[in-house]
């Protein structure tokens, strides 16, 4: 039998096969030939349609009420000088509306630190405490997650009733933790549950209780996840016009219920409507961008090990 021919290295190899190649999609052709510039100018022009409306509101908080039954609120572009801020005077004039700011403040900052704090106290306990039904126990939370609002408010109301609780502002508080808390624990504990063991033991080692390993270790190294979760309770809270609605009475009203209520005359206060719905909004745009970057922390936290 002839010994196989030597291959000579002066030869051209031929080229690849198209099977050996890496076939690439029509998607991923285009994804690939619009990843540069274009990319951002598509998303830059997104994030302008994005904010329109919100400053199209802007705009008409700060136009005089009878322009804007005339007008669009973009007519005013071309006379910058027709803006005024004499609808803000009025807004804080209006002592209901001004009322209804503060309560919205003190629903809103109660409800989002105390379901921080029992939430991640809790969250701590399931992660890194060994008691009996623990983990069953965590399971009923996360099933808690999946129970609708409106299951509660009839019962609720009642219990209410019963304790003195309705139309205040702490029943109001009492419900949005309630709500709050499966949320927060289920976040929290999968987030505390990936810190290193070794921490805690060290700590453990150097004489730490439970309480100091958890306002020592776990607090700052789950900032990001704690900073997810105070976004998302505070604009949910903020936000909320459902259960202020029932269990808030006139005084303890919060923004959203009092902008409802001066809706049904919008034809005679939109100088104070425009003005209090930009306030209604602007507060929680500046709270997300003042957090964005622990809430991007937070949210990609389980993304890489």
């Amino acid at each position: 039998m002839s010994a196989p021919a030597a291959s000579d290295p002066t030869k051209p190899s031929p080229p690849p096969r198209p099977e050996m190649g890496i076939r690439r999609g029509l998607a991923s052709r285009i994804v690939g030939r619009t990843g540069g510039g274009l990319a951002a100018v598509l998303l830059a022009l997104i994030a302008l349609f994005w904010l329109m409306p919100t400053f199209g509101l802007l705009v008409s908080s700060l136009r005089d009420p009878q322009e804007m039954s005339k007008s669009g609120w973009w007519k005013v572009l071309g006379k910058p000088s027709d803006l005024t801020f004499s609808n803000y005077d009025k807004l804080l004039d209006n002592k209901d509306m001004t009322r209804a700011f503060f309560n919205t403040i003190w629903i809103t900052v109660p409800s989002t630190l105390l379901v921080i704090l029992i939430g991640s106290l809790a969250a701590y306990a399931f992660a890194w405490l060994e008691f009996p039904g623990r983990d069953w126990l965590f399971l009923v939370v996360v099933g808690l997650l999946v129970v609708p609002v409106q299951v509660a408010l009839i019962p609720i109301s009642k219990l209410y009733g019963d304790t003195g609780l309705f139309g205040t502002i702490t029943g109001v508080v009492l419900f949005h933790v309630a709500f709050g808390l499966p949320f927060a624990v289920f976040l929290l504990r999968n987030y505390f549950a990936g810190i290193p063991r070794d921490l805690l033991e060290a700590a453990r080692m150097d004489g730490g209780t439970d309480l100091t390993i958890f306002f020592r270790v776990i607090l700052p190294l789950g900032l990001p996840a704690i900073a997810s979760l105070g976004i998302f309770q505070f604009l949910w809270v903020w936000n909320d016009m459902l259960i202020a609605l029932i269990y808030a009475d006139t005084e303890s009203a919060p923004l959203t219920v009092a902008l409802q209520s001066q809706s049904r005359a919008f034809g005679a206060n939109i100088d104070v409507l425009a003005p209090g719905a930009f306030l209604s909004l602007i507060v929680p745009v500046l709270v997300f961008f003042g957090f964005q970057r622990y809430f991007v922390q937070g949210v990609m936290a389980g993304a890489v090990k």
